[in-house]
């Protein structure tokens, strides 16, 4: 093998471990925003704010990478379309960190545990998205596309969790008019780990078109 096709394969690996190390930070952070959440653990809420300049920065890094191997080795077919690929997977794990951290910032103003069953529901939402980014990063780290359709459709109980928390709050609030400044913050959480789901498809979208040079809509 060339030294010019080692040197490229040795950078695309050092991408792919940047890429996991981003993915298990958003992952990490995710789950101690639904604790901080759980336990009003306001110190843990703002270890997560303050881990939103490291993701950036990471994504900066990967995505800088990506443009000089693709300036100066030229790559073609599927190496391309990874690379092309590794902007739209970077640039929803950014988002995924941004919502969050607006996740923990919603533990800091949510004082005790949120009414009726929404925290239950949002420990699950958290809980599927967890595992539905996990499926994903591996789906990518293996060039699986089926693995990345299995992985979007997990969207769907995220989905169904948002769709039922949503009905109940509404409820709740005409029923208990001063508790709707809460219900509106849970509403608020909710429509975040909703969205979090979203960019994870867009993720799953992203490796599909890696591996078979398909666009797949998977969010229906």
């Amino acid at each position: 093998m060339e030294s010019g096709r080692i040197f490229f394969l040795e950078e695309m690996n050092r991408l792919r471990h940047d890429i996991l190390a981003m993915a298990s930070r958003v992952e990490e952070d995710l789950g101690k925003a639904i604790t901080a959440l759980k336990h009003n653990d306001a110190e843990l809420a703002q270890e997560v704010k303050a881990t939103d300049a490291v993701v950036n920065a990471m994504q900066l890094k990967i995505e800088d990478q990506t443009a000089i191997l693709i300036a100066t080795q030229q790559p073609v077919a599927r190496d391309l379309r990874e690379l092309v690929s590794i902007f739209k997977l970077t640039g929803n794990l950014e988002r995924i960190g941004d919502y969050t951290v607006h996740t923990a910032k919603a533990a800091l103003k949510l004082s005790g545990e949120p009414a009726f069953r929404a925290l239950e529901r949002l420990e699950r939402m958290a809980a599927t998205g967890t595992e539905m980014l996990r499926a994903a990063i591996t789906a990518y780290l293996n060039q699986d596309a089926q693995a990345a359709r299995a992985a979007a459709v997990l969207d769907d109980r995220i989905d169904a969790e948002h769709k039922a928390l949503t009905e109940e709050t509404l409820g709740l609030m005409q029923e208990h008019p001063e508790l709707i400044k809460k219900a509106v913050r849970l509403l608020r959480t909710s429509g975040f780990l909703e969205r979090l789901g979203d960019h994870i498809t867009n993720i799953c979208e992203g490796v599909i078109y890696m591996v078979e040079g398909t666009h797949e809509e998977l969010n229906q």
